[in-house]
């Protein structure tokens, strides 16, 4: 008789993971023990040596299908004399590391239950077991036991406690088990709040739902708002209600066979939108589906995704079509949470609400996945993939804080070697936002019993997330350049420690002149980074108004490469604008008056889309760019020319060319889908032609494409063509490309900044 300590890291609770030991051990004849740790599982088991040793193997290469196993450790103990395996209480003493699992959609067999007339639980809208429901948006502690969750407030009745109890059932020690005669409940109300007498809330909200009404609907981490996606009216109501003018809205159909008769999917859309993460999927949309053009105009992308509880499954059964799922909340604010909460903000914008009882720990929307270029990326980390971890190349040597970027926010939490991505935030521009992220973070700092002593944030000093950063005095605050951050986060995804040669293509970042940076080349290590090239700039007169009225921005690049006479009195664009905001707008330019320079790739973007569209406006942040690659043509080949000033240090991609030749072709009645493809093409050329060029200078390094523009996908299958038979080319997957992914960058840079041996 032996025995072995064996300490488990990795996505251990709330998968069914102790359940899963106790049997395999009890088959093996092996005698001892197996608890939640606050840092994963801990097991103590005693039998013979090669026994132990099948053990061990076994737990490695066949764990339950969502438990993800990081780390295995063994050593051996002295041998007990116990009669049985058995399952112990929670050990809540020791350092903690957050191996609760994201929530998990709905498996098939409680899916089954749900459906069967004959089942107990049919119509029971929260049906769970251990491979699937609620984990992370219900913990309020660790190590996950019921009583660290919202589950704590429901008893269990004696035929789930039974269930609970017994190991050979599915839902043994299924922590937020529960069934209609124990669990939570749903009700609906109506307009201002007032509950709505009905038999079931269910039912009648699906005949809402068909009537043509708005509908929010409590789910995992927050409400969504819903209506029928195949009604206009419904939809065009909806767009009304939530200041959403254009931007595309979520739908929810009920499997693949829908799926398929709305979109064209590849195999990888396919098997994402199957995963059990269940994100929003970007796939490229059928013509003539019957979905309402105002669900998402102007793209061909529809952001699809699947039932991922009981509730949206039964709510799909019953209904005969697509739904819109859009998160709750008017523009720019915080997705609903609480209940009253929901009837208090979404007064005016739903018609009914769809409430229950069991309450939300912490909000998280959904996430949204697309295929870019073959490669599944995630373009915002949220429900289904939070508080799932990443494992560091090498380890952080003072617990850290990232708090990440103004647009699209996300935070992190690193220590040691492992970080934390906090649930998507989005724009950090209104207080109830603000508000959000800092009750994210103190909810994350709790669940791991972790107190930052580092605090990095961008180096803007406008941006709520500094100023919150700055005023922390509990911990170092340290400023990381924007780009420079974007680069290291794709690096730690790859378990890279450096150099690479980084090329972050954006919108905008804060640079270390004070100017806006976004069309980057960095030699690139953890700690610091030499700018090696960078795109001319091009002003934005009126600041951030620019980005709105993005005419101003096409104004300014024909200013710039007309040498101060820029001829818009052919273009179209310009017909509309009054000649007194045209004047006042030369102005800003020649007197250099409130026309911040930018570099950003994606200020670009927008002044060639403006041109070419006849845009004069954008209603979201995006619209121009989503539009520009859509409209681009497959067939154009040929390019427009540019320069790279060699003799300028950082080396400089001048697009004056590309101006005057864009130009001459809208003016020639060129399409905008052959001006767009012939953009594509140039922006390609020049990503090449720079990274070939400092190749020469700093060697074969890895090149590690990042930012907000690298998710779109036309750009990044070009530049891979060209580049991915010569080099290493670095792409996300797991972290987003765009802002929602710079904080794990930020703690790095941080930790490195400070001398930490990491």
């Amino acid at each position: 008789m032996a025995g072995r300590r064996i300490e488990i890291r990795g996505t251990v609770q709330g998968v069914g993971f102790r359940p899963w030991v106790y049997r395999v051990a009890r088959s093996a004849g092996l005698v001892g023990r197996v608890r939640n740790a606050p840092a994963g599982v801990t097991i103590e088991a005693f039998g013979a040596d090669a026994v132990l040793d099948r053990f061990i193997e076994q737990l490695q290469a066949d764990p339950p299908p969502s438990a993800r196993l990081v780390d295995l450790r063994s050593v051996p103990i002295p041998a007990e004399d116990l009669d049985d395996f058995v399952i112990e209480s929670s050990d809540a003493v020791g350092d903690k590391a957050l191996s609760i699992p994201p929530d998990l959609a709905t498996c098939t067999d409680c899916e089954v239950e749900v459906l069967d007339p004959d089942d107990r639980r049919y119509g029971y809208a929260f049906t769970n077991c251990t491979t699937c429901g609620p984990r992370f948006t219900i913990a309020t502690g660790i190590p996950y036991d019921r009583a660290a969750t919202t589950m704590s407030a429901f008893d269990m009745c004696i035929a789930c406690r039974r269930e609970y109890d017994d190991v050979e059932d599915r839902r043994f020690h299924a922590q937020p088990n529960a069934c209609p005669e124990c669990g939570p409940s749903l009700s609906l109300v109506g307009l201002g709040g007032d509950p709505v007498a009905v038999a079931d809330p269910l039912e009648a909200t699906v005949a809402l739902l068909k009537y043509g009404s708005v509908v929010a609907i409590k789910g995992l981490g927050g409400f969504h708002l819903a209506c029928d996606a195949n009604n206009s009216e419904a939809v065009r109501l909806l767009r009304t209600r939530k200041h959403r003018d254009e931007k595309p809205f979520a739908v929810m159909v009920a499997g693949l066979d829908a799926a398929r008769r709305i979109a064209e999917l590849t195999p990888e859309e396919e098997a994402l939108l199957t995963a059990p993460e269940r994100p929003v999927v970007l796939v490229r949309a059928r013509e003539k589906t019957g979905v309402a053009v105002e669900v998402s105009p102007e793209t061909s992308l529809l952001g699809l995704f699947f039932p991922y509880t009981p509730l949206h499954h039964l709510l799909m059964a019953a209904l005969d079509g697509p739904l819109v799922m859009t998160s709750a909340n008017v523009s720019d604010e915080p997705i609903c949470r609480d209940n009253e909460e929901a009837k208090r903000r979404l007064e005016g914008i739903a018609d009914a609400i769809l409430l229950h009882d069991r309450d939300i720990a912490m909000r998280c929307d959904d996430s949204v996945v697309r295929v870019i270029a073959g490669t599944p990326t995630i373009m915002r980390r949220s429900r289904g993939f939070v508080p799932r971890p990443f494992y560091l190349a090498r380890p952080v040597s003072r617990p850290v804080l990232a708090c990440g970027a103004h647009l699209k926010n996300t935070f992190c939490i690193a220590s040691g070697d492992t970080a934390y991505f906090g649930p998507h935030i989005g724009d950090l521009e209104t207080v109830a936002a603000l508000e959000f992220f800092e009750e994210a973070i103190d909810r994350m700092q709790t669940i791991l019993a972790i107190r930052p002593e580092v605090v990095a944030h961008d180096l803007h000093p406008g941006y709520l997330s500094t100023r919150y950063a700055r005023a922390r005095t509990d911990a170092v605050s340290v400023g990381v350049q924007h780009h420079h951050a974007h680069v290291v986060s794709l690096m730690a995804e790859h378990g890279i420690h450096g150099p690479v040669l980084g090329v972050a293509y954006d919108g905008t970042g804060y640079g270390e002149d004070g100017t806006s940076w976004g069309g980057e080349f960095l030699l690139c290590f953890p700690g610091r980074f030499d700018r090696l090239a960078t795109f001319r700039p091009v002003c934005l007169p009126g600041g951030d108004l620019a980005m709105r009225e993005v005419w101003r921005i096409t104004y300014a690049l024909l200013h710039d490469a007309f040498d101060g006479q820029p001829p818009i009195e052919t273009l179209p664009l310009f017909d509309d604008i009054a000649p007194e905001s045209i004047r006042v707008v030369s102005q800003m330019i020649e007197r250099e008056l409130n026309s911040p320079q930018a570099r950003g790739v994606g200020r670009y973007f927008d002044g060639f889309g403006a041109l070419a569209l006849e845009r004069p406006v954008s209603t979201y942040e995006g619209q121009i760019a989503i539009a520009w690659d859509h409209i681009a043509s497959d067939t154009v080949r040929d390019a427009y020319p540019f320069a790279l000033d060699r003799s300028r240090s950082p080396m400089e991609v001048d697009l004056r060319p590309a101006v005057r030749a864009a130009f001459e072709d809208v003016v020639a009645g060129v399409t905008p889908a052959d001006v767009s493809g012939r953009f594509h093409n140039m922006l390609v050329t020049v990503t090449v032609e720079v990274v070939e060029a400092l190749r020469a200078e700093v060697g074969s390094l890895p090149v590690a494409l990042t930012g907000g523009v690298f998710q779109n996908a036309r750009l990044v299958a070009g530049i891979g063509e060209k580049l991915s038979s010569k080099i290493s080319l670095l792409r996300h997957s797991e972290v987003p490309p765009g802002d929602g992914g710079i904080a794990l960058g930020q703690a790095l840079i941080a930790s490195a900044f400070l001398g930490d041996k990491g």
